[in-house]
Formats: C-alpha cells, sequence, structure tokens
C-alpha cells in the first residue's frame, strides 16, 4: 500500500509498503518490506518503464536522496526508479541489536538466514507483482547488488528485462576463503599507495597504535579503542576518496582529541547497518561448507597485518569474530553469528544451468583495482553468464556508481545490441 506521497527537488515520491513471509517457504510469520518510488515530477502520468535499485551491503537501506545528481539523475531521464529497504533494513523490519536481544543463539541465526538473497529478491518478486503491475522491470545493482542480481536471474529472470551491475559481479562458485585469499594482497597495495601518498602517517599510526595497545582508550560510547578497530577503518581505502578522508582523520589524531575519537566511532561502530557485519560472511554460503570464519583464519597466512607489525596496515572488508566482542552494537549478534559461521548446508544462491543460459541482457562495470570485489573472479563470471557484456575500467574505485558516466555507460551497452527485454 502507498503510506505517503510528497515532492522533493526533482523527484515525485510515493512511499510503499507490504507484508511479506519471513520464510517464503512457510507463509505464517510475516515481516515489512519497504520501497521508495521516484519519478520525474514533469513525467508522473507517463507510462514509463521502472528501475529497481539494488543497494550494497548486505544489510544496506536503499539511498536517501537529497537531489537528482549522478545516476539517478540520469535515470530518471527514462525511468521510475524503485529504492529497495531490503529486508532486515531501513523501514522494512529492521534487524538491531533489541531484536536480536529477544532471541536465543539459534533462534537468532534461523532468523538472520531468512535475510540472504534468495529471500530478498522474493521479497523484490512480490513488489513487481502486486505493486508495479508485473511487468519487467531492469535492475541496477551495487557492489552486492551484482550478488543479487545474479540470484534473480537464477530464480526469477522472467521479471527482468535489462539489469546493470556495478562493482558486483559475484563469483558463481561462492567460496569465502577463495575471497580473502584473494583481497588480503589487494588491501596491502592500497595500504602501500596510502603511505606512499601520505609517508609521515606511518610515524602518525605507529605511534598511535602504540598509545593504543595499553588498552585505556575509550570511545564515546565506553568501547575500548583496540588496534585491530583502528586497522579496521580500512575498509574505506576502497572508495575514490578513502584516502584523503583517513589522512584528515589521522591529521587530528595526536593526543587522541574528542573529535577523532568521535570520527573512529561514527566509522566503526556498525550502528547504521548492524546486518553488514552480521551477514558479511554469510552470502557466500551456498550448498555445502561452513563460512567458518573465513577473513579471520587467512589472516593469519598474512603476517603483515599483525598488530605490532609496523607500518600498521589497515584490514579491508573483512569481519572479524573479536567484533562481536568489542563493538556495542553488535554484541548482541554474537552467539548467533557464530553459528551462521558453523553452518554447514545453505540453499544454492545461483543455477549454473540457467545463468549460462541466459537472455536478459546483463551490463557489468569492473572495477579493475577492486578491493572489494575480484576482477578476475568478476570476469570469470561474465564469461560464465549468457548474454552478458563487462567494461573493465581502473578509472573509478568501488563507489564508481556515483558517477553519472558510469549508469550511462552502462545502459549504452545495452542499447547498442537492441535494448533490454519488452515483452511482459
Amino acid at each position: 500500500m502507498i503510506t505517503a506521497t510528497y515532492t522533493i527537488p526533482g523527484m515525485r515520491v510515493r512511499d510503499h509498503v507490504v507484508e511479506v513471509p519471513l520464510d517464503w517457504a512457510d507463509p505464517e510469520a510475516t515481516i515489512r518490506v519497504f520501497a521508495r518510488e521516484l519519478v520525474d515530477p514533469t513525467r508522473d502520468g507517463d507510462d514509463l518503464p521502472c528501475l529497481l535499485y539494488l543497494q550494497g551491503g548486505p544489510g544496506g537501506k536503499g539511498p536517501r536522496p537529497v537531489g537528482t545528481s549522478g545516476w539517478l539523475g540520469k535515470a530518471l531521464e527514462t525511468y521510475r526508479v524503485i529504492l529497495l529497504d531490503q529486508r532486515g533494513t531501513g523501514r522494512s523490519s529492521r534487524i538491531d541489536g533489541r531484536v536480536m536481544s529477544a532471541l536465543d543463539p539459534q533462534e537468532g541465526a534461523d532468523y538472520l538466514a531468512r535475510f540472504r538473497a534468495d529471500s530478498i529478491v522474493a521479497d523484490a518478486e512480490h513488489l513487481r507483482k502486486t505493486v508495479f503491475g508485473g511487468r519487467r522491470w531492469s535492475t541496477l545493482g551495487q557492489s552486492y547488488g551484482g550478488f543479487l542480481t545474479m540470484t534473480y536471474l537464477s530464480q526469477a529472470p522472467e521479471g527482468l528485462s535489462a539489469c546493470y551491475v556495478a562493482g558486483g559481479l559475484p563469483s558463481l562458485d561462492p567460496d569465502a576463503s577463495e575471497v580473502y585469499r584473494r583481497t588480503y594482497p589487494r588491501v596491502a597495495a592500497k595500504n602501500a599507495e596510502f603511505y606512499r601518498r601520505y609517508p609521515h602517517h606511518a610515524e602518525t599510526v605507529s605511534r598511535l597504535a602504540d598509545r593504543l595497545a595499553y588498552g585505556d582508550v575509550l570511545l564515546p560510547d565506553g568501547d575500548t579503542l583496540t588496534v585491530r578497530r583502528l586497522q579496521s577503518l580500512g575498509i574505506d581505502f576502497g572508495m575514490k576518496p578513502g584516502y584523503e578522508r583517513m589522512h584528515w582523520l589521522l591529521d587530528e589524531s595526536t593526543e587522541l582529541p574528542e573529535t577523532f575519537l568521535h570520527q573512529v566511532l561514527a566509522r566503526s561502530s556498525y550502528a547504521d547497518n548492524p546486518l553488514f557485519a552480521a551477514l558479511q560472511e554469510s552470502i557466500y554460503g551456498s550448498g555445502p561448507g561452513a563460512t567458518a570464519w573465513a577473513a579471520q583464519r587467512e589472516r593469519a597466512n598474512h603476517p603483515a597485518f599483525a598488530e605490532g607489525a609496523r607500518p600498521l596496515l589497515f584490514t579491508g572488508e573483512m569481519i572479524y569474530p573479536w567484533m562481536f566482542t568489542e563493538i556495542r552494537a553488535l554484541r548482541p549478534f554474537r552467539d548467533a553469528v557464530d553459528l551462521l559461521a558453523e553452518r554447514a548446508e545453505w540453499p544454492a544462491l545461483y543455477d549454473l544451468d540457467r545463468l549460462a543460459a541466459n537472455e536478459v541482457p546483463v551490463a557489468a562495470a569492473v572495477y579493475f583495482d577492486d578491493m572489494y570485489v575480484d576482477s578476475g573472479l568478476q570476469l570469470d563470471t561474465a564469461s560464465r553468464v549468457g548474454n552478458t557484456q563487462a567494461w573493465v575500467t581502473n578509472e573509478y574505485e568501488h563507489d564508481g556508481i556515483g558517477e553519472e558516466r558510469v549508469f550511462a555507460r552502462l545502459t549504452g551497452l545495452v542499447r547498442d545490441i537492441g535494448g533490454g527485454i519488452t515483452s511482459e
């Protein structure tokens, strides 16, 4: 149902809420799913196709736009844009510490397991059929949104007219250990580039780490700022301005002023997106085999990332078990996430035969130096999914979708081969 209609600069907005099963195989219990529909106000009465934006994550809510810059403005020229809050995020039955505290560990693990790609795709299909008339729509998947795209093409390609992916083609042979074997060296290279640009910060970070090793530096919420929590800030190195944000943070770190500590808390608390941490490795669970804290296991093979190593290296998009003890917003997830890490069998996320025979046009931007999603694995996937074009570039980092040119290039690739599927 529509819960609100209003206008913000350049966009007419409708808010939609639907009830969906928590478990699509057992519809007894339900949750809410929220989606925001945007359209150019001058074209609100036009019969426009829909573009579903699949947010990165896991655990990412849809964007809250304040203007029509970047890809969004370009998309609004020809589409109604649908911004989905993936289940468990934003206004879609958000999961946080209060929810997890009400569940025992096994209940919590079983609950979290219902918030993966297969369920998100089922939610999207329900929206398409019940709210948006059942017509095929296109998708734009950023990062984890590309993972969702491959699951969508595996489960319900009949709902899709074209798929655009930015920095997010997953391996079709999901293996968290292989992901981290490839990404630790990439993170090390990003560290080297950071220290090349800002060589004086090698000493800044070393002094800071030595000070934190005493264990008595508290963040504003009472958590202890440890060396390994400081290292985790390197997750930002995969974004275009990540080096500069780190530079300015460290520039104010002397004597550990409150401004520095507040910034560290904001960047490392996961208060706004705890599912990102809770489900980070579970997104690779597909078929037999436990993820078993793959990032932590692989880190042991890279002593340069040790807390006592100098220069101190920052880590990337790695989630470790200690985070669920040391970070306040994640503590209620700890026991449930441990059980997820031990889970030995998962539903398959991808249908390899169906993907090989795919007829829906797919255009994917593969960022050659991507720190989060290995470009080699992305290109392997592109070669195995029918009707897929890969645009390989080193002009952008993982957040390249923010540039209007990226979306324009992807839509142009599909347009040049005749456009998407238009039959309903």
